[in-house]
């Protein structure tokens, strides 16, 4: 079956116009997941007490530690004061910036350095061992940026999975938006 060249132009045409639609309903659908992840941490830091989280007599100390939602204040490099809290659960770090803190997204070095270089580095590391087989696929590190216009409001980063990581991402979160307000002031 030959198709003359309108009805190809037209075909390409329908073709470009259902990956547009893909895309942008791609895009509604991690918004629809970002918002949900969202509200699950403010449920988390309202009054609500899940049972799982009910101290109980003969728990262990060590799994009391990993349980624990407090909040660890990120503070900025020149003049210690707070400009995010990192809040940490066994599946997730979320870094959730205060309020009086306006940070664009696109201010160096949040992209190129805690984006790409640390979060990066270790998403190749978990792809590799998800290769290899040590570890299933929807355990690979990953991020969402949730934002307020341009301005970053939160980030959470889902399965560290390594107790080491933790520091490592909340070190250099707090380096990354130490210079980025540092860039901002230029």
């Amino acid at each position: 079956m030959k198709f003359s060249e309108k009805q190809v132009k037209d075909i390409v045409a329908l073709k470009e116009s259902l990956i547009e639609q893909i895309n942008r309903h791609q895009e509604s659908i991690e918004m629809l997941e970002k918002n949900i992840v969202l509200l699950d941490s403010s449920l988390i830091d309202s009054s609500f007490t899940k049972a799982s989280q009910l101290e109980r007599k003969n728990q262990n100390p060590e799994i009391k530690v990993k349980q624990k939602t407090d909040s660890i204040p990120i503070k900025r490099g020149n003049d210690g004061k707070i400009i995010a809290n990192a809040f940490v659960t066994p599946e997730q770090v979320s870094i959730v910036l205060d309020n009086e803190v306006e940070i664009s997204a696109d201010t160096p070095p949040f992209k190129s350095f805690f984006l790409d270089r640390i979060i990066g580095e270790m998403k190749k590391k978990d792809s590799t061992e998800a290769e290899n087989g040590r570890i299933q696929k929807e355990a690979i590190i990953d991020y969402i940026i949730n934002k307020n216009g341009s301005d970053i409001r939160e980030i959470i980063i889902k399965n560290y999975r390594q107790k080491e990581r933790i520091n490592e991402l909340i070190n250099t979160a707090g380096w990354s938006l130490t210079r980025m307000l540092e860039n901002i002031n230029k």
